[in-house]
């Protein structure tokens, strides 16, 4: 599978809310970063229990407003909302053997880590 249709089907899946099922699309060992907050999350059981336990005032949606892709590096614009916030993520992926095997997320805001993640994260 080549890398854009490995990131339009993780995509697919976040859309079900089902993050297990999305951290599928996910290298066991991924890393994914979020530069603003320093964060880094290792390993798609981390991805997927951060994911299930996030506050949310709704079922998440995710919206997707761009995606580029050369090779083995996809770049994707989305909207998120959970019927209160809406929030746009720039998101780069690298895909090796129809995985995710990184991502850095950059979120519109910097804002300070929250302390409810901490046993999911580590700080960078």
């Amino acid at each position: 599978m080549e890398a854009r249709a490995t990131v339009l089907a993780y995509w697919d899946a976040m859309r079900t809310n089902d993050f297990a099922a999305a951290a599928r699309w996910l290298a066991e060992d991924v890393v994914i970063d979020w530069p603003q907050s320093r964060e880094r999350v290792n390993g798609r059981a981390n991805f997927a229990a951060l994911n299930h336990a996030y506050p949310t005032s709704g079922r998440w949606t995710f919206t997707l407003n761009r995606i580029v892709a050369e090779g083995a590096e996809v770049v994707t614009d989305v909207t998120v909302s959970d019927g209160t916030v809406i929030a746009r993520a720039v998101t780069f992926h690298e895909v090796a053997d129809g995985l995710i095997r990184q991502q850095t997320e950059y979120w519109p805001d910097d804002y300070p880590a929250p302390a409810w993640r901490r046993q999911w994260v580590e700080r960078y």
